[in-house]
């Protein structure tokens, strides 16, 4: 059997294209009738915003020294593992990830 490549398909969203405008409006009604009504200041407890009065907190985070095969990059001002030295300039040393 040939087939007939030039001609239009059909599919499944022909079928909803074809629906009156009727029908469309009452499939809207339906799926807003069957959502839930979910409390928003439950979900907004736990966010913080941007530039939030953080003045009474504390922070609670061990800092470790830098070790002795680690280095500072001379542009990121990242600490970074030996292994991760690309050079230097200026006698400073560079990480790969600024060098490249």
């Amino acid at each position: 059997m040939a087939t007939d490549y030039d001609a239009p398909r059909k599919t499944d969203d022909d079928d909803l294209n074809e629906d009156s405008l009727e029908e469309l409006k009452s499939r809207r009604v339906d799926k807003g009738a069957s959502s839930v009504d979910v409390d928003e200041t439950e979900q907004a407890e736990g966010f913080e915003l941007p530039g939030a009065d953080l003045s009474g907190e504390e922070l609670s985070v061990r800092v470790i020294p830098k070790q002795a095969d680690e280095f500072t990059c001379s542009r990121c001002f990242l600490v970074h593992h030996r292994s991760q030295l690309a050079g230097q300039s200026g006698g400073q040393p560079i990480c790969k990830e600024c060098a490249s």
